[in-house]
């Protein structure tokens, strides 16, 4: 689809659909890569990552002096007859030694678990900040539910990253480093046959890492699979269980949960594998080290207390390269989770505003015109929606669109509010071609009431002021009387600050009707997009929706779509859309006159003897 710096009036070529997101993200990580947008995100808080590095050295420096610490209690307490004075000199530096390593632990813990959670909530705050600019192209091609949850799931591995996982790497790698330097100034010859198993290690990561990175990517993909399985599920519950289809519902999750099962279970047998190839090198080196070092404490060669620190130390560098081999696999993980996100930030929205957007006639006049338009959605490029299409709306005229399914109604209006661009043709508000302006100026200028009252889980009062954030209370009273809501809205247990509940559970399908029209009348816009408000509603609650509807159609150009054509007889004109095109446009008594496409939809709803009443054979 054309995006907003290249859309002309002109014809274009046509693109294809973007890649969905779930087929993108099936292809593996192929390295720790993606890190680096973990990074760049960290790196904008240099002062904790300061205090955390510096009680990070503090701690490992601490660990690896603690053997050293032994190392004199033996050879310098004990040599001397078992001095009390001289061991307790030396434990107390021991003592001093662990109350510093709790000190830079509990620093450490919390600067890194901070940037964790501040990296977190940074980096779910421009995803959500993307996601809010991109078009509803982009949701139509992709799921929202695994949208959410790589916005929940990943952004957790990820804090686990940052808050743990790099902590945990760094201070391990700074623990066997300084380890293996420590025992080269013990006993370099023996070191030099620890380096040599130690070394042995890197040849199985290599060989396992390669494949538990693409494992783990896939694992990701699997959890993510579940989550949006649950989110559909969950959310068509009634349908569900209203056809019987529970059983089969739960065999789908069982072969998803299956599958994210057998995924992980051999991510889990990978790192078991390296696990054991790294316990197995590392320790084989020390008993090999500890052996040699038992013969020449017998000869005399080195003291006892050199040995000892030498197993310790031995054995603190053998757990940090193994826990190196853990971390490296949660280190995949977290690439994987911050590829996703990643593709997410750099989704670029289709429709935006040109370089140098023009502005809007003031004051607005509210006329709409479409001009040659002709488009195919993204993801159905071998059907036109539209097909040469032209249409100009007067200010302040009402015109209905009626047509059968498909043909093209709503189409329109995703259009006039600029969520897609035609293909070919022009499409001009009060004279400016919509791709020449920006489309926040363009949707301040229209209202839209949709079939269905989309709420929120807020207020009423925030509900209703969607429409125009800072009206007064009683400017959202007036708006409410003059959309029939302000009796319900009176009588709910808190009035206006009453919690309407997800969705606006709490009122009726034609409340919910009434609150979507005040909050398109706080609008104030010249422009009314009515897309069958009244088609879901009953008689009682369709003539007070209706009533309001005419209230707030006075005085503005009104675009109707209905099935109801009852509810559009008394427009300016009726506009007939079939396969994209029109083919019948007039007043309701001409359409039916003509004898075409209108008329047979007429015959179908009106009774015959109210239309000979009408004077209309």
């Amino acid at each position: 689809m054309t995006s907003a710096a290249q859309a002309a009036p002109a014809e274009t070529d046509l693109q294809p659909a973007r890649e969905p997101l779930s087929e993108a993200t099936a292809k593996p990580a192929r390295s720790l890569g993606p890190l680096r947008m973990i990074w760049r995100e960290t790196a904008k808080y240099p002062r904790q990552i300061a205090f955390a590095l510096v009680a990070l050295l503090i701690t490992a420096s601490a660990t690896l002096a603690i053997p050293a610490g032994f190392h004199l209690i033996i050879d310098k307490g004990f040599a001397k007859g078992g001095d009390t004075a001289e061991i307790a000199r030396w434990f107390r530096y021991l003592l001093g030694i662990v109350a510093l390593l709790g000190l830079g632990t509990a620093v450490r813990f919390y600067y890194v678990s901070w940037l964790g959670e501040r990296v977190v909530a940074d980096i779910r705050y421009a995803v959500q900040s993307n996601l809010m600019r991109l078009s509803p192209a982009f949701f139509e091609e992709n799921s929202p539910s695994e949208i959410s949850s790589r916005m929940t799931s990943d952004t957790t591995l990820i804090e686990q990253v940052v808050g743990t996982t790099v902590s945990v790497a760094l201070r391990n790698l700074i623990m066997g480093i300084g380890g293996i330097i420590r025992l080269f100034m013990l006993a370099p010859k023996l070191t030099g046959g620890l380096l040599l198993g130690i070394s042995l290690v890197v040849l199985p990561l290599t060989f396992f890492g390669r494949r538990l990175r693409n494992v783990s990517r896939t694992s990701q993909d699997r959890v993510a699979d579940i989550g949006s399985l649950v989110s559909e599920v969950l959310g068509g519950m009634r349908v569900v269980q209203a056809f019987n289809q529970e059983g089969r519902e739960l065999d789908r999750f069982s072969s998803a949960v299956e599958a994210t099962f057998a995924t992980a279970r051999r991510r889990i047998l990978l790192r078991a594998i390296m696990t054991a190839t790294a316990i197995v090198a590392i320790f084989g080196s020390i008993v090999m080290l500890v052996w040699e070092g038992a013969l020449q404490v017998a000869q005399g060669s080195i003291t006892g207390g050199t040995i000892f620190e030498m197993v310790v130390t031995s054995g603190i560098v053998a757990g940090s390269f193994g826990a190196l081999t853990e971390v490296y696999g949660d280190l995949l993980r977290g690439a994987g989770a911050a590829g996703r996100l990643n593709e997410l930030l750099a989704e670029k929205p289709s429709i935006a505003a040109p370089a140098r957007p023009l502005a809007l006639p003031s004051p607005a006049r509210g006329k709409l015109a479409f001009e040659g338009v002709t488009f195919r959605y993204p993801t159905r490029l071998e059907v036109a929606a539209l097909a040469d299409f032209t249409l100009t709306v007067e200010p302040g005229e009402t015109v209905a669109i009626v047509g059968p399914s498909g043909a093209g109604k709503t189409t329109l209006f995703q259009l006039a509010e600029r969520f897609y661009d035609p293909q070919a043709g022009t499409i001009k508000l009060d004279g400016v071609p919509l791709t020449a302006v920006d489309p926040a100026d363009i949707r301040r200028r229209m209202a839209l009431v949709p079939q269905e009252g989309q709420l929120f889980a807020a207020s009423a009062r925030d509900n209703l002021r969607y429409g125009n954030w800072d009206a007064s209370d009683e400017a959202i009273w007036e708006a409410a009387r003059a959309a029939n809501a302000e009796t319900f809205l009176r009588a709910l247990p808190d009035g206006l600050d009453t919690f309407l509940g997800e969705g606006g559970a709490r009122l009726s399908g034609g409340q919910r009707q009434r609150v979507a029209i005040a909050r398109a009348v706080l609008r104030e816009a010249p422009i009314l997009l009515l897309d069958e408000a009244t088609s879901a509603l009953d008689a009682e609650s369709e003539r007070l929706v209706q009533d309001a509807l005419d209230k707030l159609m006075k005085g503005r150009t009104t675009l109707v779509i209905a099935h109801r054509l009852a509810t559009v007889r008394a427009a300016d004109r009726i506009v007939v859309l079939d396969g994209g095109r029109m083919t019948e446009s007039g007043t309701h008594s001409q359409l039916i006159k003509r004898g075409g496409l209108y008329a047979r939809l007429a015959s179908l709803q009106f009774d015959d003897k109210k239309l000979a009443a009408a004077g209309i054979d």
